[in-house]
């Protein structure tokens, strides 16, 4: 059942199919954000719903109990999604179908340009990319009637992405990479042919349609956007914030007691704070300690490449330590690269992509190298082992790689895990021998200050209606972070309302979970077993993950 809505799905989704390498639809780019797509996804989840709730569940396995909890769990999370108007917001300065796009068109993305159909098929999804951009034109003038409109300083940051695509020759366009590097497979004449198509397309459609969008933007909807930023001030937005809150924890925590979470824990990483400012001599107090980390010169990177090859140099340490806490490896490698420079201006600091199911894509840890003031040498360990080893890479790997996983599963993303893997796996730090240098322990601390921090700002923002200038100083207040990511972190919380809430929410129940399973087996606890069993799971809900550690341990309890 699961495979067969899978196929139905990828079908509808044919740049998802892309990202995992199922490549039957390279030549098609979905309408997402248009009526007749809402429909479709409609009848699927509706569909699936009846034929799994039709389903014995007495007569399967664990490993399919869990599988059906999983699934219902998505299908009725997109149809609860359906009942908010989110194609009325189609792109902002952070979630950007256009930049992706010509991400996807740069030859530097998951769209494959190894053959002459490959770049017929682009060109095919050309076409459906300028439909794209006209619906949400569309959407967007919708959305201005009804009074579901992007924040202003968004929207001025959306302008600005759009023109820099607009440009004066095609060889000045990013979409023109894949013609600086024809594979030598594709003959002279189809060099030619295709050089001419994509010269046409890039000029008669693709910068067209950017300039499109940037003069709408600027002529129309920069009057209409609003001067607040939380969903709070959007119709019906409170409700819309619960429903996000609930997608990206997996649980049913309230923002109010989410928002007094983060204050509890930002408490706590504080004095510990002051513990390391104590270990290392700093004769101010906390407050100038925080300043002085994030402006003492001798924290900063002198370019970026010194910045990329210090990571990869904790890669063998952290490797080294691997097989005491863990006994499952992945196969699938990773490399550290620099982000692109046509999305380095926004991007986050760091970021990861998994690789692909064939083996083809290494998986990638991006290191934004744009602005080398964002970032600080003090927090290289920690932000290798989150993004990394064991975190991303080595989760996201192992659970495509992992038998028995549906592919729904393998390729599917629950937030509260990864990332709650991700931030855990900073956890393990001293275990995987980090940290001898507390300058490099004040790192793990400023790093789950900002995860801390997020659950109060996020909160502040769209439930309590706080500023950008309120979330901004809240940090300032609570960490070391450089001037510039406090800026671009509070301006992803504000445009994907509630994803920042997933990674201390995950953290602390796998923090809980593997203190309940040790406590309860005592001397028979094996941790490496523990940790190979839950990432043997794959991406599972909160509450799956919990009952599924549950049943381990009653498994292994002594008689």
């Amino acid at each position: 059942m699961v495979d067969a809505w899978f196929e139905e799905y990828l079908e509808l989704n044919p740049w998802y199919a892309t990202s995992i390498s199922d490549h039957r639809f390279d030549d098609r780019l979905e309408i997402d954000i248009g009526q007749e797509y809402r429909l479709q996804i409609r009848e699927l989840c509706e569909r699936y719903l009846q034929r799994a709730g039709s389903i014995d569940r007495k007569q399967l396995s664990s490993a399919d109990l869990i599988t059906l909890d999983v699934f219902e769990r998505d299908l009725r999370t997109d149809l609860n999604r359906l009942q908010f108007p989110g194609h009325l917001l189609p792109f902002d300065h952070y979630n950007s179908t256009p930049i992706s796009f010509a991400e996807l068109g740069s030859g530097k993305g998951v769209q494959p340009f190894a053959t002459v159909r490959d770049y017929d098929n682009f060109l095919s999804r050309i076409d459906d990319f300028v439909l794209w951009t006209q619906v949400s034109i569309d959407n967007m003038r919708e959305g201005m009637r009804r009074g579901v409109v992007q924040p202003r300083f968004s929207v001025e940051l959306m302008i600005e992405q759009m023109r820099q695509f607009v440009v004066g020759r095609a060889e000045n366009s990013v979409f023109y990479g894949p013609l600086n590097s024809f594979p030598d497979a594709i003959p002279p004449d189809e060099r030619q042919r295709l050089t001419s198509a994509y010269q046409r397309a890039i000029m008669e459609q693709l910068v067209p349609a950017y300039a499109a969008l940037a003069d709408f933007l600027e002529a129309e909807y920069l009057d209409a956007a609003r001067d607040s930023v939380g969903y709070g001030d959007l119709p019906g937005g409170d409700a819309w914030y619960d429903y996000l809150v609930a997608y990206y924890t997996t649980t049913d925590l309230a923002p109010e007691h989410i928002h007094q979470i983060g204050r509890e824990e930002v408490a706590r990483i504080l004095d510990e704070m002051d513990e390391v400012r104590r270990r290392v001599g700093y004769a101010g107090d906390l407050q100038a300690f925080l300043v002085h980390m994030k402006t003492d010169p001798r924290f900063r990177w002198d370019s970026g490449e010194e910045m990329l090859q210090a990571y990869r140099a904790v890669e063998g340490t952290v490797a080294a330590e691997m097989p005491r806490l863990f006994g499952v490896f992945p196969r699938a490698g990773f490399e550290i690269r620099p982000v692109e420079p046509f999305l380095a201006a926004t991007a986050a600091n760091a970021s990861y992509r998994s690789p692909s199911e064939d083996g083809s894509r290494p998986g990638v840890f991006y290191l934004n190298t744009h602005e080398l003031s964002r970032h600080v040498r003090w927090n290289t360990q920690t932000l290798f082992l989150h993004e990394a080893i064991p975190g991303h890479h080595f989760q996201g790997a192992l659970t495509q790689e992992t038998p028995g996983i549906p592919r729904f599963r393998r390729f599917g993303f629950v937030g509260a895990y990864s990332e709650g893997w991700a931030l855990y796996s900073e956890d393990l730090g001293r275990e995987l021998g980090m940290f001898e240098d507390p300058h490099q322990y004040f790192g793990k601390l400023n790093d789950e200050m900002l995860r801390a921090t997020r659950l109060v700002v996020d909160t502040g923002i769209h439930r309590f209606g706080w500023t950008r200038d309120q979330a901004a100083d809240y940090m300032r207040t609570n960490s070391s972070l450089p001037e510039g990511e406090i800026i671009t972190e509070v301006d992803r919380y504000v445009a994907i309302a509630g994803q920042a809430l997933s990674y201390k929410i995950g953290q602390r129940q796998f923090q809980v979970l593997r203190s309940e399973a040790s406590r309860a087996l005592g001397g028979e606890f094996d941790l490496r077993a523990w940790h190979d069993f839950v990432l043997g799971l794959g991406d599972v809900p909160m509450d799956v993950l919990g009952r599924a550690s549950s049943a381990w341990v009653e498994q292994r309890r002594p008689d």
